[in-house]
């Protein structure tokens, strides 16, 4: 086994755990983690991604296992959760078919260092012009059990800008969220649930495209990523939520603007040769 391979492993699970469901986006961290650290073969690492985004997926299945239970079985009546239950699957549709229809041609064509830099540093400013106009204002939806099904197909729509990596999926719907009016936390709860289809069904659809790839001699490596992802996703759910009720994400978007810079700058001066 090797021990340095592992320690990689690691590090790119903690990664994709720490940052899936924060505004800072996870695909652009993984590209240029995986860059820097020189992890894998990209059609390995496409693979090995599957795996540690289940885990992210499934820690949020883990923190919120009481209210998905009760929203799947209230959802046989009419109610709050078979509302919920909709507005997921409707928020969901959007980036489905965008994704099936585009993924292959964003993925030549921005699944690159300066591209993720620059939608870093413009989702940086569209989440800071986001909290300028939240300052005074009382949100019209404060919980996830009051959103709409027309404000969720929004949030949906929201959504598909995070096909552009770097742009980040749970920025995208929980700023979305707060433009429509969405209480900060509401829209984060709703991000965590609309993930749980968004990324299972990413996974499921990737895991058919790849099982070429699969290896049993890599059981390791992606068992490792597996649990780190798991396990710092878990952290970072438990620690946002927390967060947001008594903060802004003005320090998300100053960090995305600061992050993008330097990737841009490294890139342009050749101080690290990215090759992603």
């Amino acid at each position: 086994m090797d021990i340095v391979l592992l320690f990689k492993s690691l590090i790119m699970g903690m990664v994709e755990g720490i940052t899936e469901f924060l505004p800072i986006s996870s695909t652009g961290h993984l590209i240029l983690t995986g860059d820097l650290l020189n992890f894998m073969s990209k059609e390995k690492r496409d693979v090995y991604e599957i795996f540690i985004q289940l885990g992210a997926m499934l820690a949020v299945v883990w923190e919120y296992r009481a209210k998905l239970v009760s929203t799947l079985t209230g959802a046989v009546k009419p109610g709050g959760e078979r509302n919920l239950l909709l507005a997921v699957v409707i928020a969901f549709i959007p980036a489905a078919i965008l994704g099936l229809l585009f993924s292959k041609a964003i993925k030549a064509h921005l699944f690159q260092p300066v591209p993720v830099a620059m939608a870093f540093i413009v989702g940086g400013l569209i989440i800071l012009w986001a909290e300028k106009r939240q300052v005074n204002k009382t949100p019209v939806i404060e919980t996830v059990d009051d959103l709409s099904l027309k404000d969720a197909l929004k949030v949906g729509l929201c959504q598909c800008l995070a096909l552009i990596p770097g742009t980040s999926r749970s920025g995208a719907t929980i700023i979305g969220g707060m433009f429509l009016g969405i209480s900060r936390k509401a829209a984060t709860e709703f991000s965590f649930f609309l993930g749980i289809p968004t990324l299972g069904a990413a996974s499921i659809y990737s895991l058919l495209k790849h099982r070429h790839e699969l290896d049993i001699g890599d059981s390791g490596v992606f068992a490792v990523g597996f649990i780190a992802s798991f396990i710092f996703a878990f952290i970072a759910i438990r620690a946002l939520i927390k967060f947001v009720s008594t903060h802004t994400f003005v320090g998300f978007a100053y960090y995305r603007i600061a992050f993008g810079l330097i990737v841009l700058a490294t890139a342009y001066s050749g101080l690290v040769s990215w090759t992603v």
